[in-house]
This record gives C-alpha cells, structure tokens and sequence, in this order.
C-alpha cells in the first residue's frame, strides 16, 4: 500500500501524438519513457523518486500491452544490475532511485555496467536529495558520474525539458555506448507542467527477442584482458562519441543577454531558481529573458570545451553556478579556458556558498556580489544587502523564544513503545550502546527518547555494532527495520552476526511496510499484492541462517511485554544473536486503509465503534512522565481544574488514533490511573442509547453527591 495512489494519473500515460499532456515531472518521466521504446523498467523507492516506482506499480496494466517488463527491486543494487540486458542487446532500459544513497549501494554494478558498456540505451533516474530538505547525508552524484564515467544528465526544471533529457538520454547512451544518468531534485519531480505528448512506442526488439536469440560478446564481460581494453574504449571512443552527440543535438543551452561582457554558466537543474534571483536583481523580466548571457549545462559531464571557450570568449569574467560541493565543475571550466589560453575570471564558490542548498535568497545575493564586482552600474542603488527592519524586529521577538521542532513519530506509530520500553530497561539495566538504521526508527535518536548512538546505513544497524562483539559483560542493541531487513540486513547484519557468533541483541521493527518511503510493500508484509509475493515471516527467513534466540511480538503496544523481553535478552545466558522482531501495523497505513472503509460503513448508517483515550484532569498528578515516556503528538499539556495546584495536568487532543500506548506506558511504568478509555460510537442502536442514558443517570447523581464537597 503505497502513499499515494496514482491510478487516475497513469491514465494520462496512454495520451497520444499531438495531446497536451499535463501534470507533474515524475509522470512527465514516465511517459517519456514509454515514449522511448523501453523495455524494462527497475527501482528502488525514496525521496524524492519513491512516486516514479509508484506510478509505474500503478501503470502495470499498460506496461504489460507495451512489453515492458517492471519490478520494484529488493535494493538499488538489484535495480541497477537490471541493465545488465542493455549490454548485448538493443534493449532500451532504465533504473531509478534515489541519490546519493542508492548510487552508494548500486555502485558494483554501475561500475561493471559502464565498464562493459552498453548495446541499448541504458538510463539511471535519480532523485539528486540535496539540501536542507533532505533526510540523507549531503553528498553528489557528480563524482560517481566521474568516477565510473557515466554520462550526467541535469535538465531545467521544466516539463518539456525533463522529457526531452529522457529521450535524449536513450539517444545519447547508445551513440556513446555509456549508461546515462539523469538527476532530478526535488523541485523537478514535483514541479506542475505541460508538454506535447507523442504515442507510446512498443520496443521493436523486445526481451522475448532477447532470449530467443541470445548474444554474447566476451568484450563486455569484466574480466582481463577485456576489461583493460574497455577502459582504453572509454576514452579512445566513447567518450568523443558523447562529444560528438551532445554538441549535434545541442543538449546545453545558450541564453543570450545585451551585457556581453559578463556572463552565468549553470546547472540545468539551478535555472528556475537562477531565473528568480536575476528577476529580484532587475536584471531579467517574468518571462525569464535575463539580461547577463546564460549558459545552461543541461550536461554536467562530460563539460564540452568548445562550448566553453565560445561562451567565454571576450567576456571578462563568468559566474559558475554549482550547488553542493567539491567544485568540480569550477575546477574543470578554469582548466579548460587556461588550456585554450582564455583569460575570462571564473567566479564561483567565492562568491556562493562552498555547501549547503542554493535557495533563492543564497542565488540572489551570490549574483548581486558577482555584478557588483564586474558591472556594478547595472545594479539599482536599493540592492544593496540589507535587512528589513520589520523581518529584524520579528527575529528579534522570537529569539530564545520559539523552541526547535524535531522530527518525531507519527500518532498512533507502533515504533514508539519500542523505545518506551528500551527507556524502562535503561532505568534498571542502564544505557547501553545502541546501532540504529535507515527508517522512521531513527527518530528515537531526538526527544523525548534520545536513544541511538550511531547509523550507518540501510540495513546495516546490527553491523554497526559489530565491534562490540568482542567485549563480555554488556551487550550492545541494534535495530533494523523490515525495509532495511529486506533491502540488505538479511546477510550483511544478521547473517554477518550469525557467522561471527555476536552476542548482541537485535530488534527488527516490522511495520508491515517501507513505511519510510511511502508505505510499499515488502516480502513480509500482510497484504495481499497481485504483483509481488508477500507473507514470506521474518522470523523463518532469521531462523534460516542460523538464528537460534528469536522472539515474535506480534503487539508493540504491549509496552510491559516489550519491556520483558528486551530485558530478558540482554541478560539471557544463552549465546549468539539474540533478536526480537517487533510487529505491529504502520498507523499512517492502517488509518489510510481504515478510514475510508470506516466512513463507508457509517455513510450506509452502520454501527461503527472507535476507541479514544482520555485523561481524568481530577486524577492527573502533573508528573507528565506518561509524555517522557510516549512522547506522542497527541498528548499535550492543559490548566489544572484545581485551583490549589500549580502543576499543568495532561491532556489527550483530538489527533488520537486509540492505539492505546499512553496508558500501556502509564500501566508499564507504573505511573498512575488517570488514563481513561472511551468508545465512540456512530449509528448507535437503540440499545447503545439506553445504556448510555443508564450511564448518565448513574455517574450524574454520583456528581451531584460531591458538588457540597467542593463547595
């Protein structure tokens, strides 16, 4: 169950030559795609290209009409080594995930791939996750393109433009023989658009071909001597193919302006943002004519050198627009022009930011410091750096004064007891040092649970804590989650612990989904799926290389039951993994699959029950350890009804999905009895309401007898 469903969407997908297709990037991609004649089609879900696996899940039916083969793959690794069918045979195909991560875990086979080169088209789509709202570390995917030498693709943020690059993409790896890679952040997947569709194109050498005419060519395999002769091909014929290729069909863009003697060189992906900030400076109008003369590199590798040299002759200087570092491209312009005896200065990482995303404000003043410099009369006397007086009142109004909102789990999620009950361990066993994994688990590192030492990537929590093995008297956690159990835990944590003999506990959080992505399914999610194979148990898959100590808890929110049993393995005389596997359903999930049954059953007028949890204000001592101990969303603070006491008393809001887990912490920590339960019932019958009047009859005369007592 995904997190969005795009059946309605995929039907644009079947537009053809002429229509206006209209939506957004990463369904502009997939249509281009289908455009292209491709034939198979691989992922791996994460932001901000977990929808493109989407969409195409959702597209299957047609996929199939076309002959296109899909698969969500088990990890980036299994999706890039998909294009292995490119290499012998004149198979278009393309890969996606999301970067730098899944360029990290796919990186063997990309290497192997661009080393053996390619037949077909062969295209990686992913997702650039740059900059403050990323949720991974800050690394490129430019210097693996360089790295493995694979053609890097950064097109404007446009419709037309992604389209065009996707095509060319296809065109491009077969001219030269190189897979293709195609970047897309964040703003180009989702940005809203149109562009002239063509039909789709059913390839004309399918996988059937393939196979019934298999082809083998010992040059492509990466063994010596042919791999020595690959690397030589790289240079001697692929490359200057791509050169070739790139400046025929003119894939960079040149943007003239009527001030010659400067001038801006960008990634495609920085235009739109480039566009606004000259826009602000007065030095290009809404319809995006810029003034200062514009080279966009819709090709960030290879750099085309004639290109450079044409663009820069006779300016003074040029300002390169690179996000993220090293600076590669700052690097290579200022060889290239030096190489071809071209004094043109090269601005860049001088005047904007070495790291860190390049929003419009960070361009604005980055470009106001270049024509400063260079032709400061072009700019109006009022864009000069200042600060408002108002923005500098309001800052200084909430300075120390708003406090810091980190990430947390949802309401309702089942991870949270997890480590409710990890901090009642803490309590009699002490802390101890914890390996955490790629998921929504990650958040117990912040508040109010400050659990986790360390992470060190999908799948690797209980690796991480290898090192650990070898000291006796205290045994380090580690947590996976069932995405990260699949994607890779499977053999490099619990396999690796196994063979090692570990004596380390391990916790796998199964929510039932990669949650963290989107909601996909996974092989032991308990959904029904009429295309992947689900309901393979975690627990047969552990006890199958080698686990021995394994424990099932198939309700998280028993936090006292969780709490036991973390206890019990960390203490247990018994050696080797000792690994519990945590399940319950992720809430956001089940409320997205629940409510729309629920509101059909209540529209039909059925009797309908939900349960909500409540606090008796009167009860309630103010200790608020019941919110240290959940940190849910929905339990929050509220005046005391008695005036003699000080204490805010705690309160449950109306965001309370009844999962129950502030009164099982309340209960497991022996906290106090103030946590209520209520059932809210819609449709009642009439017996429901008779009891109801029964109720309140009873409990108001039981009021009425203690009202003198207040008084």
């Amino acid at each position: 169950m995904a997190e969005r469903s795009f059946k309605q969407e995929v039907k644009k997908l079947r537009l053809g030559a002429d229509e206006e297709f209209r939506g957004e990037g990463i369904l502009a991609v997939t249509k281009a795609l289908l455009q292209s004649g491709v034939s198979y089609v691989s992922g791996y879900q994460g932001a901000p290209i977990s929808h493109l696996v989407d969409v195409l899940a959702d597209a299957n039916d047609l996929l199939e009409e076309l002959a296109i083969r899909f698969e969500a793959s088990a990890n980036e690794a299994a999706a890039a080594a998909t294009l292995a069918a490119s290499i012998n045979y004149p198979l278009r195909g393309a890969a996606t995930f999301k970067a730098p991560v899944g360029i990290n875990v796919a990186s063997d086979a990309l290497a192997n791939l661009s080393s053996s080169g390619v037949t077909g088209g062969a295209l990686i789509i992913v997702g650039e996750d740059y900059g403050e709202g990323s949720s991974i570390m800050q690394e490129r995917s430019h210097a693996f393109a360089m790295k493995s030498q694979i053609w890097l693709l950064d097109p404007r943020p446009n419709l037309p433009s992604i389209v065009h690059s996707v095509e060319k993409g296809f065109e491009l790896s077969e001219a030269s023989n190189t897979p293709v890679m195609l970047e897309l952040r964040i703003r180009a997947c989702h940005v809203y658009g149109s562009f002239t569709a063509r039909d789709n194109v059913r390839p004309t050498f399918g996988l059937k071909d393939a196979l019934e005419h298999p082809m083998r060519d010992t040059n492509r395999v990466v063994l010596p001597p042919a791999s020595y002769l690959q690397e030589k091909e790289k240079i001697e014929k692929r490359w200057p193919a791509a050169i070739r290729f790139i400046e025929q069909n003119k894939l960079n863009e040149f943007f003239p302006g009527d001030v010659n003697d400067i001038g801006i060189v960008m990634q495609g992906g920085m235009y739109n943002t480039a566009l606004r900030a000259l826009e602000v400076l007065g030095l290009a109008d809404i319809f995006g004519e810029s003034r200062i003369p514009l080279y966009v590199l819709n090709v960030t590798y290879p750099l085309i050198d004639s290109e450079f040299v044409r663009f820069c002759a006779g300016k003074k200087a040029i300002l390169v627009i690179e996000e993220g570092q090293p600076d590669f491209i700052e690097q290579a312009v200022n060889t290239i022009l030096r190489r071809a005896d071209i004094q043109t200065r090269v601005e860049g990482k001088g005047m904007l930011p070495m790291a860190g995303e390049y929003t419009g404000g960070v361009m604005k003043e980055g470009m106001r410091k270049f024509v400063e410099k260079y032709r400061s009369e072009l700019l109006a006397p009022n864009d000069a750096p200042s600060q408002s007086p108002r923005l500098a009142t309001a800052r200084g109004a909430i300075a120390g004064k708003v406090h810091i909102r980190p990430p947390s789990f949802c309401t309702g999620c089942p991870e949270r007891p997890i480590f409710a009950a990890m901090k009642l361990v803490e309590r009699e066993l002490g802390p101890h040092h914890v390996s955490c994994d790629i998921g929504c688990h990650l958040f117990s590192v912040l508040p109010p649970f400050n659990v986790g030492n360390s992470t060190m990537g999908y799948g690797l929590g209980g690796a991480g804590a290898a090192a650990f093995n070898a000291v006796p008297g205290k045994r380090a956690i580690a947590l996976v989650g069932d995405g990260g159990f699949w994607h890779n835990g499977l053999a490099s944590s619990f396999g690796n612990a196994v063979f090692n003999k570990s004596d380390n506990v391990m916790i796998v959080v199964d929510n039932g989904y990669a949650a963290a992505t989107g909601g996909q399914d996974v092989p032991s999610s308990a959904a029904d799926n009429a295309l992947r194979s689900t309901k393979n148990p975690i627990e047969k898959a552990l006890r199958g290389v080698g686990v021995k100590w394994v424990h099932t808890l198939t309700r998280t929110y028993d936090v006292g039951r969780m709490r036991d049993l973390l206890k019990e393995a960390l203490t247990t005389a018994v050696k080797g993994p000792k690994v519990i596997i945590a399940q319950s359903e992720c809430m956001l999930n089940r409320q997205r699959r629940e409510r729309p049954l629920l509101r059909k059953r209540m529209d039909a007028g059925e009797r309908v029950v939900r349960e909500r949890f409540g606090v008796d204000p009167d009860t309630c001592t103010g200790d608020h350890s019941c919110i240290r101990l959940s940190g849910c969303p929905s339990l929050t603070l509220a005046p005391n009804p008695d005036r003699l006491r000080r204490e805010p008393v705690t309160k449950v809001i109306n965001s309370c999905v009844g999962c129950g887990l502030c009164g099982e912490v309340a209960h497991a920590a022996v906290l106090c009895p103030s946590f209520y339960r209520a059932s809210i019932i819609a449709n009642p019958t009439r017996w429901d309401r008779l009891k109801h009047r029964i109720r309140s009859a009873v409990i108001g005369t039981l009021q009425r007898r203690l009202e003198p007592v207040h008084a």
